[in-house]
């Protein structure tokens, strides 16, 4: 599971004058990497400082510092979204619990990483927004339609809730969050222990897993 550069390994900045749109998304990917460090406390004055530009320059581009966290939670949170996973979860060609396992396998590489990890708990940890808008949103999107997919191939007197799912969710997200938060030892294949959660909680629903 990847994760980014330390501070002292990253490449110097560029600091020649950039068209408007290569110098905003540079202010954006610093950003990123300077939320993820320090919090969403950090000062925007530290991070023109690290970028090698004045803070009104920042200011020029993003009009307080709360756009310019917008534009990181569409970097970090949105971006890293797939508009193919809608599709997969409900191709019924493919049993559920490889569906599952295909999406768990890439919403895994998107979110085991540095960066997404920390903002994600800074963010929690100051009480931000963003959390809960990205939560809400994955949850409209991705997890009540994997929902009804589990409940159409359960065969189970119990049908599953969108709790449960959470709950496996949850123990999922919670891989990267020992690598890149606790900076504890995690599986070297986090696939198989995927996989294993997975066929875990489909089979308490007497649902074939991966």
């Amino acid at each position: 599971m990847g994760g980014t550069e330390p501070a002292e390994a990253r490449p110097e900045i560029d600091r020649r004058r950039l068209p408007p749109e290569e110098r905003q998304q540079q202010i954006v990917d610093e950003a990123v990497r300077f939320f993820a460090e320090v919090g969403l406390d950090g000062k925007t004055r530290e991070l023109a400082r690290r970028l090698g530009v004045t803070q009104s320059l920042i200011f020029k581009y993003f009009e307080t510092k709360q756009d310019l966290i917008e534009a990181v939670y569409g970097r970090v949170y949105l971006e890293r979204i797939s508009p193919d996973w809608p599709t997969l979860i409900c191709d019924r060609s493919r049993p559920i619990g490889e569906r599952m396992s295909i999406f768990y396998r890439d919403y895994g590489s998107r979110i085991f990483d540095h960066d997404w990890m920390r903002i994600f708990m800074f963010s929690g940890l100051a009480g931000a927004e963003l959390n809960k808008r990205y939560l809400t949103h994955l949850s409209k999107t991705l997890l009540e339609p994997l929902l009804k997919e589990i409940r159409v191939a359960a065969s189970s007197p119990s049908e599953p809730t969108l709790e449960d799912l959470w709950s496996l969710h949850g123990g999922i997200v919670y891989l990267g969050i020992r690598q890149h938060i606790y900076r504890m030892p995690t599986p070297e294949d986090p696939q198989h222990e995927i996989d294993r959660a997975i066929g875990r909680f489909l089979g308490s629903f007497d649902v074939e897993g991966p």
